[in-house]
């Protein structure tokens, strides 16, 4: 494609004109006027407003901040980018030991096993030998919190991957979104400090609802597409089993041919993709902030094992140009409607760790870790992770000797020259430590392609030395359109209340505005809804509305936009949780109760819950036996309904009391308004209508009541198909006062 075909193809767009190379426009050094920097004092201050022109740690102007520097616009990153390298290594040794990002983590121990060979597309024996199960070590993770925050923060989410393979360890290094905010490494130091608490106050922990993280964002039109995920419940997550893993970059398998083929890696969950609401995820925040990691446990400890397939998206290296959005984009998808994603093999965790920090804590995971048969492609973004991984871990664990740690040794073996330093565990036989070398029987020992060595691909480049952006990564917002016209109304109004909360927390009005004119791009109605709950005034051409209307939500369920960088696709049913496999394994349920309740239906209903794999708890006034075998585990004082995705309140003389106590009547309330299956019977029912408005469902959209307790096993049957399923479309849901 010739340079006029390319612009044609990849309009470029204004937002993007602040990422262009700087050297075209940058005077020359000696053009630059004196003025410009100050004066070199007779003592060095040890602080600084930062205003200055930008400059190195030692006082080198800096020309473009924006782009690392690559061998053409859409080369490999350079290792001679000083100005990268400083900027990482530095970002990467901020926080001793703690991790600077993904700090808080749970893992666990499992296998992965393939389907079908993929032998047409890789050498890799870990996805071609279909008789091997490979162990696996997955760490899941918030990235903007420490290790002392909330499980339930609105965050992305880390999806870590570490397969055990017979030729080393290969790390799918992923989060549970498909896309990243920058398009460049060199600006990942700017979005974590912009995300993190604000330097002066260290607040808000854990969150992006402030002033540094939105000015960031409203500055940085490419990070359009990741705040529509970021602010939908995709951030956040019901469990890690019901979450996706993306490798979000864009890698490449090689064949014994030495044929190269793009490839994007997904995990899909068994259980399907769903999620809390932020009014559960800020409840369970106080009540269980460690309600992921507990949630895995508790499910891997009863048997109810977390199951993955591994995914693959494939594209020929000759279609790498075939649509309008560059397939090395990290902030663009690949929609599954132009390139399906083919299911090739599964995972399966099911053993807890021993020890937290000697495995979840000391794990180590590389983007460099690769096998034979997978490489990496030219996306500035991974280029970046792959120096700033391995300079993280020497900082974090203190020695290079990392890899010898248990969690993270190779079950392959380990033959090279390298010695010594802090921690070694290895203790090296003989005189030789070099190569080549001819002493005590060596002689040169590299492992030839042929035999199974990693073959870097040999792809052809070529370009000028330049700091410069792509043309194809310039449009910001078509895919923001794409995952927006891909919501179901509940979806859509809940991205809206999202971003309400969040920039109704940015106390300076610029950034408000400026966030505004961005959504503006991406929806009219999302921009006007938005623009609502923050006072600021109607724009020309739209109507005025609420979220929180039944007027308001149907027109956002059906306000559009025109996609672009989408290959034409408008919707993608693969980015709704609408539709997605439901049911009640992994989940847990609430069952209230009171002294003479009926304890024959509690048997019944915990008997028919443990046999889909579903969890239940006991709630009631106090902690105590029910009877000789039935334990009330919590409380209505150190419980909330958020934890639960389902209540169920039996019948019998103790029904009564609970009908008199309002957190009862709360419990039923929000669980109703949360669209989560609610079950009573016999003299329950008269908490039910005690705790819901007229107008309610009392018996529909996963409500189960029936006074009649004939009829008991056919209400449990009921229920416990109505767990694990939302219903948003419930009656009088405006009036829960909940």
């Amino acid at each position: 494609m010739n340079q006029q075909q390319n612009d044609a193809k990849y309009p470029v767009a204004t937002e993007a004109d602040s990422h262009r190379s700087a050297l075209a426009d940058a005077p020359s050094a000696h053009e630059i006027p004196a003025k410009s920097f100050p004066t070199i004092p007779v003592d060095k201050p040890l602080t600084t407003d930062n205003r200055s022109p930008l400059t190195t740690n030692v006082g080198q102007p800096i020309a473009d901040d924006q782009n690392s520097l690559r061998a053409g616009e859409r080369g490999p990153t350079l290792l001679e980018d000083f100005l990268l390298r400083e900027k990482i290594q530095h970002f990467d040794h901020e926080r001793i030991p703690e991790r600077i990002v993904h700090a808080r983590g749970a893992a666990a121990h499992g296998h992965f096993q393939l389907y079908k060979s993929l032998e047409e597309f890789t050498t890799a024996k870990v996805l071609t030998d279909t008789a091997t199960q490979t162990p696996v070590f997955v760490r899941f993770s918030t990235v903007a919190g420490s290790r002392g925050s909330a499980d339930t923060s609105r965050d992305v989410r880390g999806f870590a991957v570490k397969m055990y393979t017979p030729e080393g360890n290969w790390d799918i290094v992923g989060n549970n979104i498909p896309v990243f905010f920058i398009q460049d490494a060199i600006k990942f130091p700017d979005l974590i400090h912009a995300a993190k608490p604000e330097p002066d106050r260290e607040i808000p922990q854990a969150a992006t609802a402030h002033d540094t993280f939105w000015d960031f964002i409203s500055l940085t039109p490419e990070s359009m597409h990741m705040i529509m995920w970021i602010m939908s419940d995709r951030s956040i997550p019901r469990s890690f089993g019901m979450m996706e893993g993306f490798g979000v970059h864009t890698f490449r398998l090689i064949n014994a041919q030495g044929k190269s083929t793009f490839v994007k890696f997904h995990w899909k969950p068994i259980l399907g993709v769903h999620s809390l609401v932020w009014d559960e995820a800020q409840q369970i925040a106080g009540k269980d902030p460690d309600f992921h990691r507990r949630d895995m446990s508790d499910s891997i400890k009863e048997g109810n094992f977390l199951e993955w397939e591994l995914g693959i998206q494939t594209l020929a290296e000759e279609d790498e140009q075939k649509y309008d959005f560059d397939i090395l984009d990290a902030t663009k998808l690949w929609p599954e409607e132009l390139l399906p994603v083919r299911r090739v093999g599964k995972m399966t965790l099911n053993r807890n760790p021993d020890n937290y920090f000697a495995e979840t804590e000391q794990v180590a995971f590389n983007t460099t870790n690769v096998v034979p048969g997978i490489s990496f492609s030219n996306d500035p973004l991974l280029q970046g992770r792959n120096f700033s991984y391995l300079d993280t871990q020497l900082s974090r664990l203190g020695s290079p000797n990392f890899t010898e740690l248990p969690i993270n040794r190779p079950i392959a073996s380990v033959s090279n020259n390298q010695r010594d330093a802090q921690m070694r565990y290895t203790i090296d036989k003989g005189r030789v430590s070099y190569a080549p070398a001819s002493l005590d029987g060596h002689s040169p020992d590299e492992v030839t392609p042929s035999q199974g060595g990693y073959k870097t691909y040999p792809e052809i480049v070529s370009g000028p030395k330049v700091r410069v952006r792509s043309r194809t990564f310039d449009d910001h917002y078509g895919q923001a359109k794409l995952f927006w016209n891909s919501m179901s109304g509940p979806e859509k109004e809940h991205i809206v209340k999202a971003l309400q909360f969040e920039l109704s927390k940015v106390e300076t009005r610029s950034v408000r505005q400026r966030m505004i004119k961005h959504l503006q791009q991406i929806n009219s109605m999302l921009a006007d809804q938005v623009a609502a709950a923050l006072g600021e005034p109607e724009t020309d051409g739209m109507a005025r509305g609420s979220a929180d209307s039944v007027e308001g939500a149907q027109k956002l369920a059906n306000a559009m936009s025109e996609t672009t960088a989408s290959g034409g696709v408008q919707t993608s049913k693969a980015l709704s949780m609408d539709g997605q496999p439901g049911g009640p394994k992994g989940r847990k349920v609430a069952i209230l109760v009171a002294d003479k309740i009926d304890v024959d239906q509690i048997i019944a209903l915990k008997k028919a819950l443990k046999k889909v794999g579903a969890l239940s708890e006991l709630v009631g006034s106090s902690l105590g036996m029910l009877n000789e075998s039935l334990e009330i585990t919590k409380t209505f004082a150190n419980t909330s309904p958020a934890l639960f995705d389902a209540v169920f309140v039996p019948g019998g003389a103790g029904a009564s009391t609970l009908t008199s106590k309002g957190d009862a009547c709360v419990f039923l309330a929000q669980t109703y308004k949360h669209g989560k299956a609610i079950g009573v019977l016999g003299e329950a029912v008269e908490l039910l209508t005690k705790a819901l408005p007229e107008g309610a469902a009392f018996n529909e959209m996963g409500v189960v009541s029936e006074q009649n307790d004939n009829r008991q096993d056919q209400v449990i049957d009921q229920f416990v198909a109505s767990v694990g399923s939302r219903n948003w479309k419930r009656p009088a849901l405006e009036m829960v006062a909940a």
